[in-house]
């Protein structure tokens, strides 16, 4: 697994999913919406972890500074 991620997407994956989470956690967001917006938090922390998008390699794309 070559990693195609770079920092910045890093960070900004991990950013958006403290977000989410956080508004989950005091019931902003809620129902439904909630539970996919949880498990969409979930998988950006977890390829910004691993430095590695799956949907990047299929669309040829990359994000790391060669």
């Amino acid at each position: 697994m070559k990693h195609n991620m770079g920092t910045a997407d890093r960070l900004i994956r991990l950013i958006v999913a403290a977000i989410i989470v956080f508004l989950y956690s005091n019931h902003t967001i809620e129902g439904t919406s909630g539970i996919v917006l949880l498990v969409i938090a979930i998988v950006f922390a977890l390829t910004s972890f691993i430095s590695f998008c799956p949907l990047y390699t299929l669309f040829g794309l990359s994000s790391k500074k060669k």
